[in-house]
């Protein structure tokens, strides 16, 4: 009898041991299924889309929440340390505004906000042709060509086409207004490059002394090629080579012999008839 009891209390001692196992087994599954929670902080980003140039204010710009473990290089976490300062590139709706997006404070506002130190913004009139058919916006690359004279030693003054710039930021692709030649105002098109003071100094020549041409070009294609300039007759030279056409060589024209002058026969003599009597005879005399 006792033994059936010592029995029973180890069978009833086991089960209980194997309940609160697998009762602690689904907690700590569980307890590592659960997420982890994430420590959360604000970043600054635009409220809108703004084009480059814009002065931030605080109805520009709101916070939202970035995890804290993943900081972002240049991001802010304050609006107030972001108002009053430009933007030098364009930003869209939720972009995190960056250092490296912001002109310093004491820039100001627009365009010249946007130009690095030691480069130049110069702005050209040009036509929906050497515009690209208005692809040529702010942001994009183009490379620069001018069609001119060519001058200088040795120059035979051929028609030329030569890429002057390569590689250049278009900052601005607008219109300007200006007088024609009766005074009456027309619209021009215009567009702004980012050039260090030399390339300003070629690029102005260049509109001034000959037409220029833009190239639009992949923006991640940063190469210079440094293509050859192309002359006038390698354009419109037919590309075909004719040979010189064979002189004619004519076979001598046989002339006809003149004939020999004909002998000049004397006048013939002058003949006499002489009677004498009953004689007759004939005497002739030279005829001179």
């Amino acid at each position: 009898m006792n033994r059936n009891r010592l029995l029973m209390g180890v069978l009833f001692a086991l089960v209980v041991a194997l309940a609160t196992s697998a009762f602690v087994y689904r907690q700590f599954k569980q307890i590592a299924s659960a997420p982890r929670a994430v420590a959360m902080q604000n970043i600054v980003v635009a409220a809108a889309p703004m084009q480059l140039g814009t002065l931030l204010d605080p109805t520009k710009l709101r916070l939202i929440p970035w995890p804290a473990g993943q900081p972002m290089d240049g991001m802010y976490t304050k609006i107030e340390d972001c108002v009053n300062r430009a933007l030098i590139t364009s930003v869209a709706e939720n972009e995190p505004i960056l250092k490296s997006k912001l002109a310093s404070a004491d820039s100001g506002a627009g365009l010249p906000a946007t130009i690095p130190q030691g480069m130049r913004a110069i702005s050209v009139a040009v036509n929906d042709v050497i515009g690209v058919a208005g692809f040529v916006t702010p942001g994009t690359m183009v490379d620069i060509l001018v069609t001119g004279q060519s001058v200088g030693a040795g120059s035979s003054g051929a028609t030329v086409t030569r890429t002057i710039l390569e590689n250049v930021r278009v900052l601005a692709a607008g219109q300007k207004i200006e007088q024609d030649r009766d005074g009456k105002p027309q619209t021009v098109p215009v567009i702004t490059v980012l050039v260090d003071p030399e390339s300003a100094g070629k690029l102005t020549m260049a509109s001034v002394q000959g037409k220029i041409q833009l190239a639009l070009r992949n923006t991640v294609d940063t190469k210079t090629t440094n293509p050859p300039a192309i002359l006038q007759s390698a354009v419109f030279s037919s590309g075909e080579v004719f040979a010189a056409p064979k002189p004619v060589v004519l076979a001598p024209r046989r002339v006809a012999a003149a004939p020999p002058p004909a002998a000049v026969l004397p006048p013939p003599p002058y003949a006499v008839e002489v009677i004498t009597g009953d004689k007759r005879e004939t005497k002739s005399f030279p005829n001179k």
